[in-house]
């Protein structure tokens, strides 16, 4: 079996690419991030096809003001002119393409007509779906919701119905698909992994109680309900650290909720993330929409019992009650008494975090999550 991986940027598909290759797999690896940086993960400089200049032009738009961007669909065209780029790169012998979502329909098409197999990518829940509930909870704030220009949403869709199969990180991710009619039959459901070598406990250097967030402080990960449980409960020597770039759409809500408590540790390299956790007692991801939490499984590689919504993917690998509690989404008296919980249950508190270091050790590795995947090819090459 031979696979092509097609991606903007990174995301997951370089651990993905690192899988494949260790097993001898990968035929190739589309990306627009330089060939120098990409061969720093592990992966052979032959196997590469970097369309680095994109890369330039994404990352000198995310500079520009909002106000000055207009109504152009700089976006949409940056990934069209992938896709079509990258499309060149796909050569007979591929038994496998794999394509991330709203970035590879010219691909995909181009990899059928070659014969391979197509698997669309998607980190998220449905587009559909997505959209709706976001555009529901800037509603609920009074914030103007951007939504994806329509080009990309449709043809984000154009995917779902054109590739062989859909992949998704998570029983909610999945959810969505079902409901908005995609045949279960078409899925491979395969939650992602983290780095063990990465995401590792370091000492604690103090007694305080700390709930971590770990993520963009954006509404669409839930912390304007995070923060206003935390600050309600004003817990004597307890600290709530948000880890992550913030966006000025909670600017406002944070003022509101304004405390010495809740403390903005702003963005950081992933590998210091890992001291970040380490010095707090309970990760916490509230989010209203998240196809699979990834800094779930590096929190609990870190040693941290996890507080996530049923939005999250963290159904998938936090056992409730065991490595940590699943809440409804937009529930502040839940974060409140599961976060109280905690800090009333050192114990507890300690055990559950136990339990969920030896969960990561055992089945949340990018190996686990590579096993799992090439068998999920290798069974959907074989139905075709």
């Amino acid at each position: 079996m031979k696979v092509t991986i097609s991606v903007f940027g990174r995301f997951h598909a370089f651990n993905l690419a690192q899988q494949l290759q260790q097993k001898q797999y990968l035929k190739a690896l589309i990306s627009t991030y330089p060939t120098f940086i990409i061969t720093k993960y592990g992966i052979e400089h032959d196997l590469i096809r970097s369309i680095w200049h994109l890369e330039v032009l994404v990352r000198a738009w995310r500079q520009v003001p909002v106000w000055l961007r207009g109504s152009n669909n700089l976006p949409f065209l940056f990934r069209d002119r992938f896709d079509r780029a990258a499309k060149n790169y796909i050569l007979s012998g591929s038994d496998v393409f794999v394509g991330w979502s709203s970035l590879c329909l010219y691909s995909l098409r181009r990899a059928k007509k070659l014969g391979a197999l197509t698997v669309v990518d998607h980190g998220s829940s449905h587009r559909q779906y997505q959209t709706q509930i976001l555009q529901e909870e800037y509603e609920r704030w009074g914030i103007k919701f951007t939504s994806p220009s329509p080009e990309m949403y449709e043809r984000e869709l154009q995917e779902y119905a054109e590739a062989d199969r859909i992949a998704v990180p998570s029983l909610f991710s999945k959810k969505t698909f079902l409901e908005k009619g995609i045949s279960e039959k078409k899925l491979i459901y395969i939650p992602y992994g983290t780095s063990l070598t990465e995401f590792y406990p370091v000492p604690k250097l103090d007694k305080v109680f700390r709930v971590i967030h770990c993520g963009g402080i954006i509404l669409r990960k839930g912390v304007q309900y995070l923060v206003k449980a935390f600050y309600e409960l004003k817990l004597p020597d307890a600290e709530l650290w948000l880890v992550g770039s913030l966006a000025p759409e909670m600017k406002p809500i944070l003022a509101k909720y304004e405390s010495d408590h809740i403390i903005l540790k702003g963005k950081h390299p992933q590998s210091q993330l890992h001291w970040f956790y380490s010095q707090c007692s309970v990760f916490c991801l509230a989010s209203i929409e998240d196809g699979f939490g990834m800094v779930i499984a590096q929190a609990m590689a870190c040693g941290l019992p996890v507080i996530h919504t049923t939005n999250t993917g963290g159904e998938d690998i936090v056992r409730d009650g065991v490595d940590g509690f699943c809440i409804p989404i937009r529930d502040v008296e839940a974060l409140k008494e599961k976060i109280l919980f905690f800090y009333e249950n050192p114990q507890r508190r300690s055990q559950m975090g136990h339990n969920a270091l030896k969960e990561a050790s055992n089945s949340l590795s990018w190996n686990d999550y590579g096993e799992k995947i090439v068998a999920a090819y290798s069974t959907a090459l074989a139905a075709k």
